[in-house]
């Protein structure tokens, strides 16, 4: 589909996320940065905090603990050490 992201969120237990969407935003040790359909390919580590899943007007939030993020021309790879979706209060 044109215009969307491919993003997987896996930890070793599972793959917490897999989906087309329209934005990332994810915790790197260098600073929070925002992944769109047909970023320039890189990989970082990742720090404590939220990665937020933007698809039209619905946000999902995912608490992850380390790992990489990983951007290709196919999308974007999560591997986290540990990731859990997070449930509004």
């Amino acid at each position: 589909m044109a215009g969307k992201l491919s993003f997987s969120l896996v930890s070793p237990e599972r793959e917490v996320f897999s989906g087309l969407v329209d934005q990332v935003d994810a915790p790197g040790v260098e600073g929070d940065f925002g992944v769109l359909p047909n970023h320039a390919p890189f990989m970082t580590a990742l720090r404590e905090g939220v990665v937020t899943v933007i698809d039209g007007s619905s946000r999902r939030l995912f608490e992850v603990h380390g790992g990489f993020a990983d951007v290709t021309p196919a999308g974007l790879t999560i591997l986290a050490e540990k990731a859990s979706e997070l449930t509004a209060a």
